[in-house]
């Protein structure tokens, strides 16, 4: 994992490396088993696009 989103709200956001590729992860914390989505896999620089933009809620 490289980075995080705090998790002390419902959800939470990691920015994850696979060799030599990004993902963003996304758990929901739901009664039971939480919700685990992860993203397509990209090359570090549009990953890290996406990361920004889903810190600053252009996407979701």
């Amino acid at each position: 994992m490289l980075k995080w989103t705090c998790d002390c709200g419902p959800t939470l956001y990691e920015l994850c490396q696979v060799g030599e590729l990004r993902l963003i992860r996304r758990t929901e914390r739901v009664p039971g088993e939480p919700a685990i989505d992860e993203s397509d896999r990209w090359q570090a620089p549009e990953a890290d696009a996406m990361w920004i933009a889903l810190l600053h809620g252009l996407v979701r």
